[in-house]
């Protein structure tokens, strides 16, 4: 049986998700992370209620709005590391090495892809130790994975051969 704490939690949820949901969606590029963002808001609010107030609908906003900055600086700091990598490789292999054609290539792909890519190939991880790190079983690690390395594919240029044989598909 759910608590009273628990049961005026599920209400405010219910009443207050649409107007949350739509507040981040317009301040992110995508309905994924506005999803993600706005469970978080939740989390958050769970986490700090105390049974003296009820999270007012403002305050449920501030609580986004910071995370939806959170996300933006997440994103920031995430290029400006992408643009540095680039930026070194063409430093030390040129600007037609495959090293760089790599960067490109990933900067392209969706964040969930280029991760999953990096566990396997920067980090060395197994599919297990990936599952692990990604909280999924190892055969969705195994399918995402997968996944991933065709989307790579599919962003690298026409002729360059070497990177199916790297990437081990």
């Amino acid at each position: 049986m759910l608590s009273e704490r628990e049961l005026a939690f599920i209400a405010i949820h219910k009443d207050s998700y649409p107007a949350v949901f739509k507040f981040v969606r317009r301040r992110v590029e995508s309905a994924e992370i506005a999803e993600e963002i706005a469970a978080d808001v939740f989390r958050v609010v769970w986490q700090k209620w105390t049974d003296e107030s009820t999270p007012e609908l403002p305050y449920l906003l501030t609580v986004a709005r910071n995370l939806v900055g959170n996300a933006y600086r997440s994103r920031d700091r995430r290029l400006a590391l992408q643009e540095k990598l680039r930026t070194t490789a063409v430093q030390r292999f040129g600007d037609d090495s495959e090293n760089v054609v790599v960067q490109d290539a990933l900067m392209r792909m969706r964040e969930q892809d280029r991760e999953i890519l990096q566990l396997a190939y920067w980090d060395d991880l197994s599919t297990a130790e990936i599952a692990g790190v990604l909280q999924c079983s190892e055969s969705a690690a195994k399918v995402r994975l997968h996944r991933a390395r065709t989307a790579f594919r599919k962003q690298m240029p026409a002729g360059v051969e070497f990177t199916t044989q790297k990437l081990g598909a």
